[in-house]
């Protein structure tokens, strides 16, 4: 179950999938958590619960239902914590330090970040890769330059150790990584190198990531037009139109907002107004659905 909401969150977004994430929760797996069974089924299935826990909580999050969010990491970290789920835990802190980088507290996504990485001393490579590169974000964010491109360095070697299957839920590729690039340098103040690692992200997503790249789209057109490059964001936000139609997400609709104001300050500008005809359409399917 928690392969296949991951996969409704990458078809048709948050906004469906975390509502049967919900249900199945509330309905299924509270009665099961309860149930008679041997002490090695009571801990697979607390070990189960927290990683479909997790990404309920990592979808909240998505949708900008924070304290929601935060509530479902917490369960998360008890579920996994009783299985003994080291893998779970880590990722679920993880989470909780990008929860907090989004929120814009730099010093609480760095100690999350640290605090996944000392609970995972044994990690694989790709997990390792995964956690340094959240390290990176956040000691960006409190502007320690040198902590954070030695954390960078440490998640691409580390990703380039990892091999097999990339997790649904947790996952960690070069497009996660490049992602990351992208935020350390725009946290110091690199610009155009932010759009550059950003544009080597979005090029590295898998085809079927529709909602990540709804998200990377849209940071990717923002950092555009703040670095005046008004054509190549028309273009970009213009892909991130072909994904957002389809999707329910309110980091989607967040998106959409700035789209609409960049279109509003810029009517003279050819691009723009071709750009605006499509938003224009857009808006009124999203608000006839």
């Amino acid at each position: 179950m928690t392969d296949h909401i991951a996969t409704i969150l990458d078809d048709l977004g948050g906004g469906h999938a975390r509502p049967m994430a919900a249900a199945f929760l509330a309905n299924t797996v509270l009665s099961w958590l309860e149930a008679d069974a041997t002490p090695k089924v009571r801990e697979e299935m607390r070990s189960a619960a927290s990683d479909f826990v997790y990404l309920t909580g990592w979808m909240a999050m998505y949708e900008r239902a924070h304290g929601l969010g935060q509530r479902y990491f917490v369960q998360a970290l008890d579920l996994a914590r009783e299985a003994g789920d080291q893998l779970t835990y880590c990722r679920t802190l993880r989470g909780m330090a990008l929860q907090a980088s989004n929120l814009g507290h730099g010093s609480k996504a760095l100690e999350h970040a640290d605090s996944a990485a000392e609970a995972a001393p044994s990690a694989g490579p790709r997990l390792v890769a995964f956690l340094r590169g959240q390290q990176a974000h956040g000691a960006a964010m409190v502007k320690d330059r040198r902590q954070a491109f030695a954390r960078l360095r440490e998640a691409e070697e580390a990703l380039a150790r990892a091999d097999g299957r990339n997790d649904a839920v947790g996952g960690y590729d070069q497009a996660a990584y490049h992602f990351h690039v992208s935020h350390v340098l725009y946290e110091l103040g690199d610009l155009p190198g932010s759009v550059k690692a950003m544009q080597r992200s979005n090029r590295a997503r898998p085809s079927h990531e529709r909602q990540g790249r709804v998200h990377a789209h849209g940071v990717l057109a923002a950092r555009q037009w703040e670095l005046g490059h008004v054509e190549a964001a028309c273009e970009t936000w213009d892909r991130f139109l072909d994904d957002y139609t389809v999707l329910s997400t309110a980091r989607g609709d967040e998106h959409f907002g700035v789209l609409r104001k960049h279109v509003a300050s810029q009517p003279g500008s050819r691009a723009v107004r071709g750009l605006g005809e499509r938003v224009r359409v857009v808006a009124e399917r999203k608000a006839a659905a």
